[in-house]
């Protein structure tokens, strides 16, 4: 009986030659302009990831969440109708911004400066004084923001959408329904502040190339064999979002004792559960902008990079859990996860930053892709495909 493991092929030049060859320009990584046209082209215009579901879990909860690339802060919310929705966090009477709080669980919100109050729905319930005014309540809602779930996760859009989020994902959003993401009841968070791009922060996270050199110990290990850089096994692209399938290790070493242990009752939590999926560890799903979703086999954790400025990015890391912890192993289990999760994630931020000096300094015109950086070239196209659109665009109307 052949009891080799099969014999890694990586994908091969010509299949994703449809993207290009070409180096691409290093100042769409620092230039303060570029990075003011994605404001407008690529956010302003795009989904953005924003929370899940299991942190609305009642009529009355809330969440606000900043998104400082479009300088808006969201109200999003589960009403008495159990419907998601989301608002500008802001007064229709001067632009007062209505909740300072991370989260919380109301039914009505009230502007601190001239008490004006607001249903769950938006509308404005009162307002002192307010014959004075020569409006309608009607007229006077909270400014709404396009919602829309997918796998549970709560995605905003800003602009005017030309199509809703499920729509652009195609059988994408389908797949991802059926992940254990999609019933996560609560969810392990860490979140970050790097001084680079937010290009070049999510770059570091699509390719494999670097695994051996910066994670040798710990991602590094997924590495070896005839696949000494770890490379999937296929890319995929759907619209302007991509997928990749993970490649598996046969001859990862035995886990350390504390990894084992954490390995096992994580597995008896998920078996427990019926959320063993066959191959779910595969799983690798690049949601355009900046959010990707990535299994493993203890549970699926996502990752989402959010612009501040030309050199500066927060990156958001969350664990998603269904059901809440049985016993003190299974808390075990869960935080030995996270800090697994975050410890990786360090060995990379300086080797980012470090890049992003780099790039900044002038001294290269130029950035240079190989094939197994298909999905950095796919993103970077996305990109600069709307940026230079919108450039037009305003040029046309004579506005640069």
């Amino acid at each position: 009986m052949n009891t080799h493991a099969p014999v890694f092929e990586s994908v091969a030049k010509e299949d994703v030659a449809w993207l290009g060859t070409d180096p691409i320009p290093a100042t769409a990584y620092y230039d303060p302009a570029y990075f003011e046209l994605e404001r407008e082209a690529v956010f302003r215009r795009g989904w953005i990831q924003m929370g899940h579901v299991c942190e609305l879990p009642e009529p009355g909860s809330f969440i606000r969440r900043e998104l400082e690339v479009l300088k808006a802060s969201i109200l999003i919310l589960r009403s008495q109708d159990e419907e998601i929705r989301a608002f500008h966090n802001v007064c229709t009477h001067r632009g007062t911004q209505l909740v300072e709080e991370a989260a919380g669980k109301q039914s009505r919100f009230t502007c601190p400066y001239h008490s004006w109050t607001f249903g769950d729905d938006g509308s404005l319930l009162s307002a002192p004084d307010f014959e004075q005014f020569n409006v309608a309540k009607e007229d006077c809602g909270l400014s709404k923001v396009h919602v829309e779930v997918v796998a549970g996760l709560i995605f905003v859009h800003l602009g005017t959408p030309e199509s809703g989020m499920r729509e652009s994902m195609g059988p994408l959003a389908d797949r991802m329904d059926e992940l254990p993401i999609a019933r996560a009841t609560t969810i392990s968070e860490y979140v970050y502040e790097i001084d680079a791009n937010w290009k070049l922060t999510y770059d570091n996270f699509q390719e494999n190339y670097h695994l051996r050199f910066i994670h040798p110990s710990t991602a590094g290990q997924g590495c070896g064999g005839d696949n000494p850089f770890g490379y999937p096994e296929e890319y995929g692209f759907q619209g302007p979002h991509r997928t990749q399938t993970i490649w598996t290790n046969p001859e990862t070493g035995i886990p350390s004792a504390v990894q084992g242990v954490s390995y096992m009752k994580i597995g008896e939590a998920l078996a427990k559960r019926d959320l063993m999926i066959p191959g779910a560890e595969k799983n690798y799903f690049a949601l355009f902008p900046s959010f990707f979703l990535f299994g493993n086999p203890g549970t699926h954790f996502s990752h989402v990079v959010y612009p501040i400025s030309a050199n500066k990015s927060r990156g958001v890391i969350r664990l998603y859990w269904v059901g809440d912890d049985e016993n003190a192993s299974e808390r075990y289990a869960r935080e030995y996860g996270m800090a697994m999760t975050r410890d990786i994630h360090v060995e990379d931020r300086s080797v980012i930053e470090r890049g992003q000096r780099g790039l900044e300094s002038g001294a290269l015109k130029h950035i240079h892709l190989q094939t197994n950086e298909a999905l950095l070239r796919h993103f970077f196209n996305e990109v600069d495909g709307r940026v230079q659109a919108y450039k037009a665009e305003l040029e046309a109307q004579g506005a640069l």
